[in-house]
């Protein structure tokens, strides 16, 4: 199976290179080879290539940066979902387009089906949910994921850091340090991500699904079980998100049910501490 990567060199993208090398034909695309918010761009490149699976995993995802460039969330999240439906299409490609837990506003308080209203609270999650929509209507051999609280060894080239690097840099250059307890995911490993996607490519049960690592926990939580295993010594405070404030909305409560992933016998995600703890004695 040909199969084209678009963000090869970021956090998901480099991991499915990683693990898919072997089995599959890599094409690996980088923004200097695609440029996905240009229809003449994807049509150019992809045609080129002609995939079997075209895997999309770049995004507009700095919160802060969407919602002062709603215009630029908008082009890369929607428009180029759009165009890489169209273009997938027009050439018999599937696609596949990771999405985010942040399209629900967190109000239900108990895990998010595939099925459940979303109402999406900032920018970037505006914007991917209508890049979900778009892919849903233009490209019927998709599968959109929907994850949460990804993490990995390449670091995510937006934002510079994931939370467990965050984590080690303020350990080291604070007192104390203070982590939310009123927010509640499910920390996502990007080996779990790549592991199952390779499994649901391989079906033709195309759609909607969630993928997330099994149980869920909260901000501090996931930040305790780091400073444990990695045996940092400066004191893990919890506090809520009030003192944290900002002008950017999140769910307080976004965690994912994998109803979809189950019902089709394909659910083979690890919990999310035992996946979290494996990462960091293999990759710390």
């Amino acid at each position: 199976m040909k199969i084209a990567v678009i963000g090869a060199n970021g956090q998901l993208g480099s991991e499915l290179c990683e693990q898919y090398d072997e089995k599959h034909q890599i094409v690996g695309l980088t923004h200097a080879d695609i440029e996905i918010t240009n229809i003449n761009s994807v049509k150019k490149v992809l045609n080129e290539i002609n995939p079997d699976v075209v895997i999309n995993t770049a995004a507009y995802h700095n919160l802060p940066d969407c919602e002062k460039n709603p215009d630029i969330s908008f082009q890369v999240n929607a428009i180029g979902a759009l165009n890489l439906a169209k273009t997938a299409t027009e050439i018999g490609s599937v696609l596949v387009q990771y999405s985010t837990d942040y399209v629900f506003d967190g109000e239900k308080k108990e895990p998010y089906l595939e099925k459940d209203k979303t109402n999406p609270l900032n920018i970037y999650a505006m914007t991917k949910l209508n890049g979900e929509i778009l892919i849903k209507n233009y490209c019927t051999r998709s599968f959109v994921i929907r994850t949460s609280g990804l993490y990995g060894k390449t670091i995510c080239r937006a934002k510079g850091n994931n939370f467990i690097t965050t984590m080690q840099k303020a350990a080291k250059i604070k007192d104390v340090v203070k982590v939310v307890n009123d927010e509640i995911l499910t920390p996502t490993s990007v080996f779990e991500i790549a592991k199952n996607t390779g499994q649901l490519i391989e079906t033709e049960g195309f759609g909607l699904y969630h993928m997330t690592c099994e149980g869920h926990c909260s901000w501090f939580e996931f930040a305790g079980v780091i400073f444990k295993e990695l045996r940092l010594k400066t004191p893990l405070i919890s506090c809520t998100s009030d003192e944290f404030p900002s002008e950017i909305k999140r769910p307080s409560y976004s965690v994912l049910e994998n109803h979809k992933l189950k019902s089709v016998n394909l659910n083979h995600m690890t919990h999310w501490k035992d996946a979290l703890i494996k990462y960091l004695r293999i990759n710390t």
